[in-house]
């Protein structure tokens, strides 16, 4: 797409009050008497991309029939805040995002990071050294360099550090970012690999620990603040590239005896600590074993999850984020990473790589998730570069033989949440009468509801979004998604 039309999709003046971090105050009451609603639609089979889909007005309607389709809305009843939304800056992203013309790069920049002409990402990972999604294994530090006197991010200085920094600029300045571990070095593990697995030994554990400080100190030094950091990527994955494994026990222990007490020794306390890093499956039991130890407990923000348990061939298991956030509603939950893998390039136009991104999103906001992290913010045309072969899709493929970017279906969806539900804002009551139209809704700092609809099935659907006995008639087409923003 032309960055001239993804201009004129995306241009739909979000205010600057939607921009700040100070939580929107629940209303006691509520009418949308009086209201337009305006909608904005992404449609299969149709041009509309983020398209301005009209204004809907209310009328009053007292009870709903169980024959009217209905998307409830109530905003004097909230839950989370949102912390944001945004997606990894990887060396895979930063590599891709050089070899690109000047023009598609700023396209780029602004497709992802501009509140108006692009759909305003206010969140980021990146990773501590390398993983799969690098050209290559690398460290910091000397081979057995226990003291680490000789660390140094010389590495991320050719591609990484530029990539970000231009993507702070274009987020307006700011960019909550966090960051993750792969494996430590190889000389730290058992198996003398920072692939394939492995355990970090004993005696290094407060080398690795202080590894951690030292990496968020220079970052930091070289003008990118590090938010928060989580313990450990995929800590019980074997891969074929860059893992370490911990027990529910050994990152529990880990914690509470090193990177704790380091962080705090440091004066980083206030970086927001993450646990688990991995899949909804096991993720309750890893949340009961951190949490329930006080002495570990008191270091954690919060608990990361990715949505790979589909591995098996079950389901996104959404049911088990409602456990965790039942049980430990003092922890913040935090999507840390999802992708579509087995990238093949005829694949791009997909339209199930959207529907995957809008189900867990919608879902994962529902059961209490304060914040969204895709994976890859870009790749190239293989769905790389990965230097174990493990290609993905990224919402945005930057085609490094034509120069030009492809954007999937995914990154206009991950668009009807980012660009509409702004940092700050609190989730409130949503319910759907019809379970082809599955929804959440969000009140945002300025006032404005924003309330997404998805249909991921080949029917029609007609409904009614009814607030508070304002009824407002609308459909939903088939693989569609929509945002209904109430002014």
């Amino acid at each position: 797409m032309q960055k001239t039309l993804l201009t004129a999709l995306l241009a739909t003046g979000v205010s600057a009050a939607a921009l700040a971090q100070k939580p929107a105050t629940p209303a006691k009451t509520y009418s949308a008497a009086g209201r337009q609603v305006q909608v904005y639609a992404t449609v299969s089979g149709t041009p509309q991309r983020l398209a301005d889909a009209g204004k809907l007005t209310f009328q009053a309607q007292a009870q709903p029939l169980e024959t009217q389709p209905t998307v409830f809305v109530d905003p004097t009843h909230t839950f989370q805040t949102m912390l944001g939304i945004g997606g990894a800056l990887t060396d895979a992203a930063a590599e891709t995002f050089a070899k690109l013309p000047k023009a598609q790069q700023q396209e780029f920049l602004q497709a992802y990071y501009s509140p108006t002409s692009g759909i305003g990402y206010t969140l980021a990972r990146t990773s501590i050294h390398s993983t799969d999604f690098s050209s290559g294994s690398y460290t910091y530090v000397a081979d057995g360099d226990k003291t680490l006197k000789s660390f140094s991010v010389k590495h991320d200085e050719q591609y990484r550090i530029p990539f970000i920094k231009q993507a702070q600029a274009a987020a307006g300045g700011k960019l909550t970012m966090y960051v993750s571990p792969w494996s430590p070095p190889a000389w730290m593990k058992d198996n003398k690999s920072m692939l394939q697995g492995g355990k970090l030994l004993p005696e290094f554990r407060q080398s690795w620990a202080d590894y951690y400080v030292k990496f968020i100190q220079t970052y930091e030094k070289l003008g990118i603040p590090i938010w928060g950091l989580t313990v450990q990527n995929e800590p019980m994955a074997k891969q074929k590239w860059e893992s370490c494994l911990f027990t529910a026990e050994d990152e529990r222990d880990f914690v509470k005896g090193y990177l704790g007490p380091t962080l705090k020794k440091a004066g980083m306390s206030d970086k927001k600590l993450i646990g688990w890093d991995h899949n909804r499956d096991l993720m309750f039991q890893r949340a009961a074993t951190l949490f329930d130890d006080p002495e570990a407990s008191k270091y954690y923000w919060g608990i990361g999850f990715h949505w790979y348990e589909t591995w098996t061939g079950s389901s996104m298991q959404f049911e088990n984020l409602r456990r965790v956030h039942e049980t430990y509603p003092d922890k913040n939950l935090v999507f840390t990473e999802g992708c579509v893998e087995n990238f093949k390039f005829e694949g791009i136009n997909d339209w199930k790589l959207g529907e995957r991104y809008g189900n867990s999103m919608i879902n994962d906001f529902n059961a209490g998730t304060v914040a969204w992290t895709d994976w890859n913010v870009l790749l190239d045309e293989t769905g790389g570069p990965n230097h174990v072969g493990n290609f993905c899709y990224a919402p945005i493929i930057g085609d490094t033989r034509s120069g030009q970017l492809l954007y999937t279906n995914a990154y206009y969806y991950i668009g009807h949440f980012s660009k509409f539900i702004r940092p700050g804002a609190r989730r409130i009551a949503t319910a759907s009468s019809r379970d082809v139209l599955q929804t959440t809704a969000f009140l945002n700092t300025d006032g404005k509801v924003a309330v997404v609809v998805m249909n991921s099935t080949d029917k029609e659907q007609p409904f009614q979004l009814w607030l508070k006995g304002q009824a407002a008639q609308t459909t939903s087409a088939p693989h569609s998604i929509m945002t209904l923003v109430v002014n």
